[in-house]
């Protein structure tokens, strides 16, 4: 793939999350929710933290949230720059467009959720009770590197108690699929769901000469 493909694909994917996040944060409270279908709702919610809602913090109980916070912007930073370079490095090399493919979602999506990570505290005010707005007068709901990244699709496909014979979670209600999650979180399983089931093609093996 050229670099003209890759930047345009990075840039489609990038406007595809940014608008749908921008559009959330401002029409939106937090944790109101609009059902789309009964299996497909879209739900407001905002993640300070790694996947699933967990926090550094958590992990390293020892350490405050906002350093907790700060660390893991850091690290996000520090992971796409180590992925911008292994896609350009790919492309300079003409490897499998498999490869580069994957990459290209990985990164888009990536660089997606460290918009949110870096900006979105003082680009808006918080969603608490209201809809949020773009460049508050009054300021962010935090500093820069601090944001919140914003999530908003949801998929309960099936809602229940399970059976009461399982061992420790038996009779407990049990939602699927729970995790809410945005466009960039999308791009990045597409980028990783390529690497796993296309891996030969993603990195073939050289014909060694005889």
């Amino acid at each position: 793939m050229s670099i003209k493909k890759v930047t345009l694909l990075i840039i489609i994917i990038l406007l595809i999350d940014q608008i749908s996040k921008l559009y959330i944060k401002t029409h939106f409270q937090l944790h109101e929710s609009l059902e789309i279908f009964n299996w497909f709702k879209i739900y407001f919610v905002e993640n300070d933290g790694m996947a699933w809602g967990t926090t550094l913090s958590d992990i390293i109980p020892f350490i405050s949230e906002s350093t907790a916070k700060l660390c893991l912007t850091s690290f996000r930073i520090l992971a796409i720059l180590g992925i911008g370079y292994w896609l350009i490095h790919s492309i300079n090399m003409q490897v499998s467009k498999t490869l580069i493919l994957a990459l290209v979602f990985i990164f888009s999506g990536a660089l997606g959720n460290i918009i949110d990570s870096v900006f979105y505290g003082v680009l808006f005010n918080d969603s608490f009770g209201q809809v949020a707005s773009f460049m508050p007068r009054d300021g962010g709901y935090d500093k820069l590197l601090f944001g919140n990244v914003v999530d908003m699709l949801y998929f309960p496909l099936w809602q229940g108690n399970l059976p009461e014979w399982m061992p420790l979670i038996g009779g407990t209600n049990f939602i699927f699929f729970e995790p809410v999650f945005n466009v960039a979180d999308v791009a990045i399983a597409i980028g990783f769901g390529i690497l796993l089931f296309f891996n030969k093609k993603a990195f073939p093996k050289k014909e060694e000469n005889i």
